[in-house]
């Protein structure tokens, strides 16, 4: 969208402070009017369904005693139900991490902004908060008359109630923050006897009252000035984009009047301009003035026009999920188009790819470090090189390997033992030694390769190269 429309004057120098006042308004608060309808219902739909999954996965156990979701930093592992990620893994979750950033082009170019109306955090967390409120302050006009009365022990004992309200979800979910990386069921012994630790403490206060902060005060400010998603939305719009508009060819004039009057006779088109749209929008906006930046396409605005419109007898539709080209020029919605396809089809490629890796992958990792202190030593002539093998078995259980190496004709592995058993998540350092008679290097630096496979478990295997190195010097 062009930052000044065409024809628009830049105020002179005696009209900054209107500027100044506009770019940066005292703060309204925001009381939202309860609404409901088809998207009120969705969006209670989401918050029941994104919410429980934050607040019920890390109870769950995979296996006795393990978390089958656990980000567990001191022994640098992530589980993930039946699997086990280690920081050798992090390409799996740079993979995750395109595929969300896809997602959300993908589901912005089609209907907007689907992920703030319905599954942003700052939108779930804050539904939350507003019911709190209404259950202990009563609905909008109560919750306006309360704030504008005076103090009293009514007021004080409302007021306050609520935010020990507040204050105590926000200390559950902090706590339930601080679930997904140290085990919960510890966690929840250790704060029964006050034993938390400081770290875990410390956490829990943060994301606490970033929770209470966010959510109970800050509310519409931070889609309005902290989410940079609402600055560079409109890059991923186009003309076929679904947003939430208002129908002004229809609606204007705006009047109000009485059910069953000829209002056209006057001239007045279907808005009432009752302001119900206002009163429920969650960022405080009115959509008949057009497209916004603040609005984050929660739909309130069209449950209540919907439920105006049938009581006043009126076609629906007036407020409504509509696209540009649609609500201007009456062409069809388009939703196949070229930037959603290609999104689509690089969406599908990188997930197959990532599915397609994770069953594939193989729980095993070996990494081979040379002997600095020489490049090779002869021993009744053979030829000798020295390496240190780490062997990490990315497993949940513990396993037998058998380590074997192969390359060169007469090529032996010397080493404290070949079979080496290692617990899960366990990593062994062994020192190796190669051996090879001379007549079997064509060159100064030959390949080989160590094998590491697992006694109990032929799938778990894996192959690392190396150098071997002989006389007359490193090629």
């Amino acid at each position: 969208m062009p930052l000044r429309p065409k024809g628009q004057r830049i105020p002179p120098l005696g009209e900054a402070d209107a500027v100044s006042e506009a770019l940066y308004a005292k703060r309204q608060y925001v009381y939202p009017r309860q609404v409901h309808g088809f998207f009120a219902n969705w969006r209670v739909a989401m918050v029941f369904a994104t919410l429980g999954v934050f607040y019920i996965l890390p109870w769950i156990n995979w296996g006795p005693g393990r978390q089958a979701f656990l980000i567990d930093l001191p022994n640098r592992k992530f589980n993930l139900f039946f699997w086990t990620f280690w920081p050798q893994d992090l390409f799996y979750l740079t993979a995750i991490l395109v595929i969300s950033a896809l997602s959300l082009f993908l589901f912005t170019a089609i209907a907007g902004r689907l992920w703030c109306g319905y599954t942003c955090p700052q939108t779930v967390w804050t539904e939350v908060f507003l019911w709190i409120e209404r259950r202990i302050e009563g609905d909008r006009p109560k919750q306006m008359k309360l704030a504008a009365a005076p103090w009293s022990t009514e007021k004080i004992l409302k007021k306050g109630g609520k935010h020990v309200a507040w204050i105590a979800f926000a200390l559950w979910t902090g706590f339930t923050f601080v679930g997904y990386f140290t085990p919960i069921r510890e966690l929840s012994v250790s704060a029964a006897h006050l034993a938390l630790g400081p770290w875990e403490t410390f956490w829990i206060l943060f994301y606490g009252f970033a929770t209470y902060g966010n959510a109970g005060w800050l509310r519409e400010q931070v889609c309005l000035y902290m989410c940079p998603y609402a600055r560079f939305q409109s890059a991923m719009f186009d003309k076929d984009t679904l947003i939430i508009s208002y129908d002004r060819a229809r609606g204007e004039p705006r009047g109000s009047r009485k059910r069953g009057e000829d209002y056209q006779g006057k001239g007045l088109g279907d808005c009432i301009d009752c302001t119900l749209c206002v009163q429920v929008c969650p960022t405080g906006i009115d959509i008949r003035d057009g497209l916004q930046y603040q609005c984050i396409a929660c739909g309130a605005c069209i449950d209540v026009c919907e439920t105006v419109m049938g009581k006043m007898g009126y076609p629906k539709g007036l407020i409504r999920y509509t696209t540009e080209n649609e609500m201007s020029l009456g062409k069809p919605r388009k939703i196949f188009r070229p930037r959603v396809l290609f999104y689509s089809g690089l969406l599908a490629a990188i997930a197959v790819g990532l599915v397609v890796a994770v069953l594939l992958r193989v729980p095993l990792d070996i990494d081979v470090i040379r002997d600095r202190n020489s490049l090779y030593r002869e021993s009744r002539g053979l030829i000798e090189n020295v390496y240190t093998l780490k062997l990490m078995n990315m497993d949940t259980e513990p396993h037998t390997y058998l380590l074997s190496a192969a390359g060169l004709d007469g090529l032996s592995l010397r080493a404290d033992r070949t079979e080496i058993a290692i617990e899960a998540g366990e990593v062994v350092e062994l020192p190796v030694t190669l051996v090879v008679p001379p007549e079997s290097l064509k060159s100064r630096s030959e390949a080989v390769e160590f094998r590491l496979e697992a006694i109990d478990n032929p799938r778990h295997k894996v192959v690392e190269d190396a150098r071997f190195l002989g006389p007359g010097g490193v090629r």
